[in-house]
């Protein structure tokens, strides 16, 4: 099984050549998106992670996100259980109404402008991808009127930076969990689907059923695109959501330290219904009716502290 390469404005004129985006779906959860149209907004948004990430760890750490404000920066998340080797930036939609939850660095309007673009143009995107995913499962006799949402609202994107060395001092190190085996163990995510840019170093893999760990191979001027766990329990287990990891690093490009990622995580609404679509499930519905709220709760907490067991998966809500 490979990942696929999608023409996205060819795809949404023709569905006959969504047939390799089905089989990916069904199979490990990844495809490719070229001619999406945000080639700007990602250099833009490129050059501001950089400089962010750049900076000295207390200036980042003055917007440092945690349990009460779970947007901004950290360095110390956990992934099963373990402690990956990364550092991150969180936000969500910007808002200029006075209710902006988001942690922005004092001083960096560049930095702001690149993201609040960013997020505006992946969340057009996402809407867009993700009605390429309903139509090409509309062959299980799916309608699309039926077919639930996602939101910009609910959503969030995530500036990742995977550094070669531990971005933790020695005394921080005792006092959390400590590095796994990866850059960033394996999972799913919890949301309808995930809009990635990665840079060109590469290490990122999924899980196929029928090939175990394949690499999901960098592109110029492509986006990554994975399924979430909303969308396979929608599709009552006919898209599988993207079971992903990132690997350490053999070899570093163009003389960089570390390695870039950014995902736009498209979640669904804020009072979805998680649940088999009637369309798909008929008297065989794989999931029980479970809330969006209830699951990235969840979620989100296993993100701080090792809760003494595995992550909450969807395999929880089956039937």
């Amino acid at each position: 099984m490979f990942v696929p390469t999608i023409d996205l404005k060819a795809a949404e004129k023709d569905v006959t050549i969504l047939s390799p985006l089905d089989a990916a779906c069904r199979d490990h959860g990844f495809f490719l998106l070229r001619n999406h149209g945000m080639d700007d907004a990602i250099e833009q948004m490129w050059r501001a992670a950089s400089a962010f990430f750049d900076q000295p760890s207390e200036v980042k750490r003055e917007v440092l996100r945690t349990e009460s404000i779970p947007l901004g920066y950290y360095d110390r998340e956990l992934t099963k259980r373990k402690r990956d080797l990364k550092e991150v930036f969180d936000y969500m939609q910007p808002r200029a109404d006075g209710s902006d939850r988001n942690q922005w660095p004092a001083g960096q309007s560049e930095f702001f402008d690149a993201m609040n673009r960013f997020f505006t143009e992946a969340s057009s995107v996402a809407e867009r991808t993700l009605r390429l995913v309903y139509r090409a499962l509309a062959g299980d006799g799916i309608s699309q009127l039926a077919t639930p949402e996602g939101d910009p609202r609910t959503s969030t994107v995530r500036l990742n930076y995977y550094p070669v060395a531990d971005p933790l001092s020695g005394d921080e190190q005792l006092a959390v969990a400590g590095l796994g085996d990866m850059a960033l163990h394996h999972h799913t995510d919890p949301g309808v689907l995930t809009l990635l840019l990665q840079d060109m170093t590469g290490g990122l893999q999924t899980l196929s059923k029928e090939d175990g760990w394949i690499d999901v191979t960098p592109e110029e001027s492509t986006i990554v695109v994975n399924l979430g766990d909303s969308l396979q329990v929608w599709s009552n287990d006919n898209y599988r959501a993207a079971i992903h990891r990132v690997v350490p690093m053999t070899t570093l490009k163009n003389g960089s330290d570390g390695r870039f990622s950014t995902p736009y995580f498209y979640n669904p609404k804020g009072d979805a219904m998680l649940e088999p679509l009637s369309a798909l499930s008929a008297d065989t519905p794989r999931y029980r009716p479970f809330t969006w709220r209830e699951y990235i709760k969840g979620r989100v907490d296993d993100n701080y502290t090792d809760l003494g067991e595995e992550d909450i998966q969807i395999a929880q809500y089956r039937v």
